[in-house]
């Protein structure tokens, strides 16, 4: 739960979990702080308990974020401070793998810097995020927000952006995504017809498409980031 290694990037479909979901003050990891963070624990595949609690995160939230999550200053006011809701999270936990939408860019640099500020320790707890997991189980969806998980499997959206509802809506997408059958990507082949693999992890490459332009990508990502550029006029 607590120690000095963070715990392992998954990506493969796990039957014990607790998913979760934060809501912020803004988008800064660094600077902004929670104020909802809610969560679900699923055992064998089925829901077995809930957490949920708004943040006074001591600080206004912005315009931007309410709009977004419908959560106000007031709203906020009374709440628990971050200090005693995060050892009411940390006990829910315990040390189940975590799962939820877009977590490693987000919500867990998050609960590192507050489980870090508090306790001078990290979360060791493995996580699996469900964005890259839904890009390889859903590769010709054309959106991967968890709106359009929910929408492509028939759920409703309509509380979508509070905590609970969120990881209730993700926690559904990720036991049907489980279930999908799994496409490898077609591989890179270099000029003479060999399978390019990343020079640094040994995994396939993949193409990709950035913004600017396509490119390869190591299919190891997040863990592994290297990119190699399809320059104009090559073989590609």
């Amino acid at each position: 739960m607590l120690g000095n290694i963070r715990g392992k990037y998954l990506r493969e479909y796990i039957c014990d979990y607790v998913v979760f979901d934060l809501e912020t003050t803004g988008v800064n990891a660094r600077n902004d702080e929670i104020i909802e963070i809610s969560a679900i624990k699923v055992i064998n595949g089925e829901v077995a308990d809930t957490f949920s609690s708004l943040v006074n995160p001591q600080m206004p939230i912005s315009p931007a974020a309410s709009a977004v999550n419908h959560i106000t200053d007031e709203m906020v006011e009374d709440a628990p401070v971050i200090d005693e809701v995060m050892i009411d999270f940390l006990q829910f936990i315990g040390d189940y793998p975590l799962v939820g939408h877009n977590i490693h860019s987000f919500d867990m640099k998050f609960i590192y810097r507050v489980t870090d500020r508090l306790y001078n320790k990290t979360l060791t707890n493995d996580y699996l995020d469900t964005l890259p997991y839904s890009r390889k189980k859903l590769p010709n969806l054309a959106h991967h927000r968890l709106v359009d998980l929910a929408e492509h499997y028939g759920l409703s959206t309509g509380g979508a952006h509070r905590a609970l509802f969120d990881c209730e809506m993700n926690q559904k997408c990720f036991e049907l995504m489980a279930k999908e059958k799994e496409a490898p990507p077609p591989p890179v082949l270099d000029e003479a017809g060999k399978v390019m693999n990343c020079p640094r992890c040994g995994s396939p490459l993949k193409k990709r498409n950035g913004i600017y332009g396509p490119f390869y990508g190591c299919t190891a990502y997040p863990e592994c980031k290297y990119t190699e550029t399809i320059r104009a006029g090559t073989w590609e």
